[in-house]
């Protein structure tokens, strides 16, 4: 059978690629269509991502029937940072047919090459902090905002397409409520430190906030797997989808002794409002969506970011730091009617995040998997 592909440079026609999803996933109650708009947006040219980045999109066909998609980047700041002949993909949806996957793959591995690189990891779109992975556990519940969902076939398409795994993440499930009482003395602890101050996000010195956010991340994560700083443009875009989506009530910053030193925050799940959309906002649910997410509120959220500067690591009086902001945010939750949230994505070899997401009572429910292939 003859699998067809078309290459696009970005800004062309996605009238494919968007709406090859539906075919994919039709049967599959728990998927949740992302935002046409929001899609088409983040494979713009102009994206600030695309400043550092080249990109090509490609959809598969049979019998002139598009039957999958993905999206190949090349990530210059990632090149100067590891210098290790890696280009990506992400994006990747497909039906279950292991050569429409096998040849979407080849394609992709063949662009990379032709530029000078020597290997390929996937799915991530556009970079490790947006969504990573491909799911292989969990796919009984729908994903939470900007977390990706696909059928359980497609982890073992990439493996016959000659991919392995690189590295899982995992997501947690928690519900609010009582805290278990090592997380509460944890949490008492750090209360009872005068040179602690906890803080919410001021909606009205949002870019200041955000930027603080950002400088202890950077600081946080800089010697994760897969790591690399947001630039400045990328921040500024981060900042104003925050403005459009955040509750400052899910945030928490804390300064010590006046230096912002840890943060968490976490989004509503507009997940919950957007499913009945099909992707599409010119559609009767629109209103019920904004009557949900505004008025009505959301029961789901999700723990976006979380960080301590790494100063701080070693320092035994501040060793609850991370327990003091879940259970912030734990009570917050419960304040604004959240029955349960997701914490989201840890890697599987973090294990000192991982253990204080169990200390809290974080169940692991999903499992994502980046898969690699030399070229």
């Amino acid at each position: 059978m003859t699998i067809t592909i078309r290459t696009q440079n970005l800004g062309g026609d996605l009238k494919d690629f968007l709406k090859v999803v539906d075919r994919i996933y039709a049967n599959d109650a728990k998927y949740v269509r992302p935002l046409d708009l929001d899609v088409s947006q983040r494979l713009s040219p102009k994206h600030p991502y695309f400043q550092h980045a080249s990109a090509a999109v490609f959809t598969a066909y049979r019998h002139g029937t598009c039957v999958g998609r993905v999206v190949g980047h090349r990530n210059e700041l990632h090149l100067a940072r590891y210098n290790d002949g890696t280009g990506f993909f992400g994006f990747l949806d497909t039906v279950d047919d292991p050569e429409v996957c096998r040849t979407l793959m080849q394609h992709v591995g063949e662009w990379h090459a032709s530029r000078g690189l020597r290997r390929i990891r996937g799915p991530i779109t556009l970079n490790m902090a947006e969504e990573v992975g491909c799911l292989v556990d969990g796919f009984d519940t729908p994903p939470m905002l900007l977390m990706g969902h696909h059928r359980p076939y497609q982890g073992r398409l990439l493996e016959a397409s000659d991919l392995v795994k690189a590295k899982d993440a995992y997501a947690w499930r928690y519900t609010t409520g009582n805290i278990p009482a090592r997380a509460r003395r944890a949490y008492e602890s750090i209360k009872s430190l005068p040179e602690v101050t906890l803080r919410r996000v001021d909606m009205k010195n949002l870019e200041r906030d955000v930027a603080q956010m950002l400088d202890i991340y950077n600081d946080a994560w800089g010697d994760s797997w897969g790591y690399v700083p947001l630039t400045p443009a990328e921040a500024s875009r981060t900042a104003s989808e925050f403005r459009l989506v955040a509750n400052p009530a899910l945030t928490c910053i804390v300064d010590i002794e006046g230096v912002p030193s840890a943060f968490a925050y976490a989004l509503p799940n507009l997940n919950e409002a957007i499913a009945p959309l099909g992707g599409k906002l010119l559609t009767r649910g629109l209103l019920k969506a904004v009557w949900d997410i505004k008025v009505k509120g959301l029961e789901t959220a999700r723990l976006v970011g979380l960080g301590l500067r790494r100063s701080l690591r070693n320092q035994r009086k501040y060793a609850g730091l991370s327990a003091f902001l879940y259970a912030e945010l734990n009570a917050a939750g419960m304040r604004e009617n959240v029955k349960w949230g997701e914490l989201s994505y840890t890697l599987e070899d973090n294990g000192p995040m991982n253990a204080g997401i169990k200390l809290m009572g974080g169940v692991l429910y999903k499992t994502y998997r980046v898969f690699e292939k030399q070229l």
